[in-house]
């Protein structure tokens, strides 16, 4: 390779990760770190008892990547953004760092029976009334392929549908006559 087409390979790669580096710091950051966790949840119940939805609570952070790609998914992907909004109020539940974790609500956690032992994200669905219906580990929406990094959407959509105010309904199952 002669040293031109080097020389603009090299700047060109160089370019790639500068612009890479500079978007991925520009990325919003969808968990408020300064939150009240308590009164968002508290605030999430209300908006599904008036609106006929369950809750679903993401624990996890910004520091977090694969909090970061389910959010992204969820809210980017329209089929899943669709279900979201029409069966859920969505709530992010900011959880501090490795290096912070002395600032995590211990208290928090036991209120939903510990979901943090799943590790993170972890997904925790309550009805109207803020009871807890289910905890999940978001380790069951991966690929399974270990070398596809990300969620499978099909996997993803059947949960939200499995947590629906509907799909919970004794009379979404009794035959009409």
């Amino acid at each position: 390779m002669n040293s031109k087409i080097m020389k603009k390979t090299i700047l060109g790669l160089m370019m790639l990760c500068l612009v890479a580096s500079a978007s991925a710091q520009q990325q919003p950051k969808p968990y408020n770190e300064n939150q009240d966790a308590r009164a968002d949840i508290r605030k999430a119940v209300e908006q599904a008892k008036k609106e006929n939805k369950n809750v679903m609570m993401q624990f996890g952070g910004n520091w977090c990547s694969w909090c970061m790609r389910f959010h992204a998914m969820v809210t980017g992907y329209p089929k899943l953004d669709s279900l979201m909004k029409a069966n859920y109020v969505y709530v992010l539940v900011n959880v501090p760092g490795s290096k912070d974790k002395d600032k995590r609500d211990m208290s928090l956690f036991a209120e939903y029976q510990y979901p943090n032992r799943f590790g993170f994200p972890v997904f925790v669905i309550l009805d109207q009334q803020g009871k807890r219906l289910n905890t999940v580990d978001s380790d069951g929406f991966e690929y399974p392929n270990p070398n596809v990094k990300g969620y499978d959407t099909l996997k993803v959509e059947r949960f939200l549908k499995m947590w629906s105010v509907k799909a919970l309904d004794p009379q979404s199952y009794v035959k009409k006559k």
